[in-house]
């Protein structure tokens, strides 16, 4: 027996470095688990038949929500792509790991990142699909070194693009030089996660897969399509909306493409836990599906697809499935994007670092104690929103001080006519129809709320800084000026420093914002 294949095991059990209790069994196999992380960009948590929409066909998730932990309410806390990539990798809130908007780069970890800590107690790492944490330019590679954050063995992605099809589709290679996938991409990147499984199967390894679809592509904001036998099994005119669209055919045919695409992903995670199965790890391997972020598909009339507190946005499916351990059921057990990182580390029985912001939950989710959380935070620094998500109520207040932002401008055709202070009681409203923020019947309960968002804000020493405060403090001159031209090849996305350290030091505030317009496009 080789010294890893016994070495590791044991500091797997015994490390004197581990923050993380002993919640539970280990697995029988004497082993460290392995650990499959996938997750899809843009998918909704009620995108998905285990989840109860019968008319996206997933059965290989259905598969797997079946076989382990299907949760409820799994939220992004921070509903956008590198925001939410950064909450996962780092384990931080994002003024914090720097990760506060879309490209710009994340602050090294210095051993602390999710990755790191697997790599440094003897994973082999592989990452494959879209990264979006280098910053500046997307079209080009990440080169190795503290920018890949632990994934220092295996890493093949393409940064961050928005072409799926066999013809346009690439990756960097380890030389750097970019490779065409030659096939739908979600397909070639699992092919190449088999490859590293098949590689790694006779010791411990950590594979995180980051697929691009079902966002949309190629032509901005309504394009989604996907393989035409995906296609075909969809027929526009039959597809049932959500009940908070506008039913036309632009929006049939927006529907029709998300879910051939939420299908696609599907067949690849088929294969996925079919290389598990053929290498006779999958027993002792924990598998994780999840999202980024929701799509609102217009939701709400809402052409831009997300950064947005409805549920369509921040609401994704969360499958955990780790034999022996965790008992197959349905979760509610409320849980943050920021809280993955820990938990998965406690499951593993590894190191939680201290510079973890997210909440340890194996103990919760071992003891079944569904309870054991109130509320999550919510918090998008570019839109300038803060707010909570409880079991019934979504909460979220403006915190812009009547400032605007780039990021209302390009994505919010009418950033006057929309309001981030918004109240949903999803219990007696589940379409989020009816905004409670003004409503003359609710002040203790919003009053409430606002307590809640402000014991996180003051957990995270987030003050609430409006975002062009923020981005002054943070960004260089330069960068700014390539924001205003929105010239973004010259945009380099490199902070200054930790946001947390170069911020003015402002006062949390005390009330919620001032009454606003219903939270509606006009």
């Amino acid at each position: 027996m080789k010294l890893y294949q016994w070495l590791i095991p044991i500091v797997c059990l015994f490390s004197p470095l581990s923050s993380a209790p002993a919640v539970g069994p280990v697995p029988t196999t004497g082993q460290c688990p392995n650990l499959v992380f996938v997750f899809s960009d843009q998918q909704s948590w009620d995108m998905m038949g285990c989840y109860g929409n019968a008319q996206v066909k997933t059965p290989n998730l259905d598969r797997l929500a079946a076989q382990g932990v299907r949760f409820n309410h799994c939220i992004s806390n921070a509903p956008i792509c590198t925001p939410y990539r950064g909450l996962l990798l780092s384990g931080q809130h994002p003024l914090k790991s720097g990760a506060f908007e879309n490209d710009v780069r994340m602050l090294p970890g210095e051993g602390k990142y999710f990755g790191e800590v697997l790599r440094d107690q003897g994973y082999r790492m592989g990452y494959y699909g879209k990264w979006h944490l280098y910053g500046g330019n997307r079209d080009r590679p990440v080169p190795p070194g503290p920018y890949r954050y632990g994934f220092d063995h295996e890493f093949l992605t393409n940064n961050c693009t928005l072409v799926y099809d066999a013809e346009r589709a690439y990756y960097w290679d380890d030389q750097g030089i970019k490779q065409g996938y030659g096939d739908w991409e979600p397909y070639a990147q699992t092919r190449q996660a088999i490859e590293f499984i098949e590689k790694h199967a006779e010791r411990p390894f950590a594979l995180f897969l980051s697929w691009h679809p079902p966002h949309n592509w190629g032509g901005g904001h309504e394009t989604y399509a996907a393989p035409e036998d995906c296609l075909a099994l969809y027929d526009p005119a039959t597809l049932k909306l959500r009940d908070n669209v506008a039913d036309t055919p632009r929006n049939r045919r927006i529907y029709q493409g998300h879910m051939a695409m939420v299908t696609s992903i599907d067949r690849a995670f088929g294969w996925l836990m079919d290389a598990l199965r053929a290498q006779r790890i999958d027993d002792r391997t924990i598998v994780v599906f999840t999202s980024d972020h929701g799509d609102t598909l217009h939701s709400h009339g809402f052409v831009h697809n997300k950064m947005r507190p409805e549920q369509e946005s921040v609401r994704v499916p969360l499958l955990v499935r780790y034999p022996r351990v965790l008992r197959p059921r349905v979760s509610e057990l409320l849980v943050g994007a920021l809280d993955l990182m820990p938990t998965l580390l406690g499951l593993m029985r590894l190191p939680v670092p201290a510079t973890c912001d997210g909440r340890e939950l194996a103990a919760a989710i071992l003891a079944e104690r569904d309870d054991a959380v109130d509320s999550v935070p919510l918090f998008l620094p570019p839109l300038d929103f803060r707010g909570v998500y409880t079991r019934r109520h979504t909460y979220t207040f403006d915190t812009s001080g009547g400032t605007t932002s780039l990021y209302r401008e390009m994505f919010f055709s009418k950033p006057d006519g929309i309001s981030w202070n918004c109240l949903f009681n999803r219990e007696a409203d589940p379409s989020e129809k009816d905004n409670l923020f003004n409503s003359p019947h609710q002040p203790e309960l919003r009053a409430e709320l606002h307590r809640k968002t402000l014991e996180w804000m003051r957990k995270y020493a987030d003050q609430g800084v409006p975002y062009q405060a923020l981005i002054g403090a943070v960004i260089s001159e330069g960068d700014r000026e390539a924001r205003r031209q929105r010239n973004w090849n010259a945009f380099t996305g490199i902070l200054k420093g930790r946001p947390h350290d170069l911020l003015p030091q402002v006062a949390v505030p005390a009330q919620p914002g001032p009454a606003s317009p219903q939270n509606r496009q006009p």
